[in-house]
């Protein structure tokens, strides 16, 4: 099993390019169900949840071809059965995002209940209630989810409690070819629910209020294939940008959309990092020795975002003065506490609040990676340890970052992936 090996120390400096953000990605992979004919997604990021993806799509019988510049054709002219196995669905709970289309696009389907990072509840009900209220009937069936509807879906008003990006997702995209209007109350603004949004009005779909929290979606009777491409993904522009902000350096990240990044900017800014930015890209400079520490309480967008706590825990482990970072969105989100106390951390969890006291220096020791984020926090620890840092199971930061070792060679990091 592969694992990750840094040596401690080094300033990161340089320019890098973001990748394509998975969490755009599955979505819209997820959308081409819905298309009567091919369609064509570029700037997909080289990740295993977007391989599981496009492998679920192919154990249907759909059509992927891949290019070396992960450009993506799906045709699903050829789907042969409607059933969301198990063996793939378990490895990422995105999966779910295929019962909408499915429903919508031939009144059946058949998902297993999904898997995926343990950090607590996501729950798999907010998209079954969904899909009742809009007409389809569903049972719960040796773990799996069976639905289907006869004739189209109906359009609805839809509320949700909590607000969730993934059935937002889902309720949109059953809802571009269900008859009449649905309305999504309390829905998520996330980026990336917005940039579904787009594809699928590029596919013919009408909707409006994406982005906000109220979204309008009136059907219509097909949708057609499109090329689209993937926005970047702004979590993993923040993480290699607190990474900076750890080490000292200066770096320039190339194909970003910092107007996505207002919360994590303002808090890097702060701990004393100098951001400069455009219309594609940022710039950071830490010319300070230590970060300050900055207090931060996660929340739906646009507030700080839950995916990048658990770097801000690694970056006040070695700040100047204490600090505490609340987790609102998730219930199980401090695994990583426990690996960063391993390399010398002092935080305190107090509830849904991880109280740090900054330390002079973190100790290189072997830690475990237990979900994604909570990795690229393992990551960014060991780049201001002292000494080696080795991090196993790293399987689960390869679902999320794009060849995360090579971009932190390219910006001087002492870091490579051993077996």
């Amino acid at each position: 099993m592969d694992k990750l090996l840094i040596r401690g120390g080094s300033s990161l400096n340089g320019e890098i390019y973001a990748s394509g953000a998975k969490n755009s990605a599955l979505p819209i992979l997820a959308s081409s169900l819905l298309a009567d004919s091919p369609m064509t997604v570029s700037n997909l990021p080289h990740l295993n949840d977007v391989t599981t993806m496009l492998e679920l799509l192919g154990s249907m019988g759909v059509e992927v071809m891949l290019n070396d510049e992960m450009e993506v054709q799906v045709d699903t002219s050829s789907i042969k059965n409607l059933n969301a196995r198990y063996e793939l669905v378990k490895t990422m709970r995105a999966s779910i995002l295929v019962l909408g289309p499915m429903l919508a696009k031939f009144q059946q389907a058949t998902v297993a209940l999904p898997g995926g990072c343990a950090i607590g509840s996501r729950p798999v009900n907010l998209h079954i209630d969904a899909m009742r209220t809009l007409g389809a009937e569903i049972d719960i069936e040796d773990g799996n989810i069976k639905a289907n509807v006869k004739g189209r879906l109906k359009g609805a008003k839809i509320t949700f409690d909590p607000v969730s990006v993934t059935a937002t997702e889902n309720v949109i995209m059953a809802s571009c070819l269900a008859e009449g209007i649905t309305t999504i109350e309390n829905a998520a603004k996330e980026p990336e629910v917005v940039d579904l949004a787009k594809c699928l009005i590029k596919m013919g779909a009408n909707i409006e209020g994406a982005g906000t929290d109220i979204i309008k979606i009136e059907g219509v009777e097909n949708l057609e294939g499109a090329f689209f491409g993937v926005m970047p993904d702004r979590v993993e522009v923040g993480t290699y940008l607190t990474a900076v902000a750890m080490t000292g350096g200066r770096v320039k990240i190339k194909s970003a959309k910092p107007e996505y990044l207002t919360s994590v900017i303002s808090k890097l800014e702060l701990s004393g990092a100098e951001i400069e930015i455009g219309n594609d890209w940022v710039e950071i400079s830490m010319n300070k020795e230590k970060p300050t520490a900055t207090s931060l309480t996660t929340g739906p967008y646009p507030s700080f975002p839950t995916d990048m706590q658990a770097q801000f825990v690694s970056l006040n482990a070695i700040a100047e003065g204490n600090s505490t970072v609340t987790e609102t969105v998730f219930e199980n989100r401090f695994m990583h506490v426990q690996e960063i106390a391993r390399m010398g951390g002092n935080i305190t969890l107090k509830g849904n609040t991880a109280v740090i006291e900054g330390i002079s220096k973190l100790k290189g020791a072997p830690v475990m990676a237990t979900d994604l984020r909570a990795s690229a926090s393992l990551v960014l620890a060991g780049l201001v340890a002292d000494g080696d840092t080795t991090i196993d199971r790293i399987y689960h930061i390869d679902r999320g970052y794009e060849r995360i070792e090579e971009k932190l060679k390219m910006l001087g990091a002492d870091i490579e992936r051993i077996s």
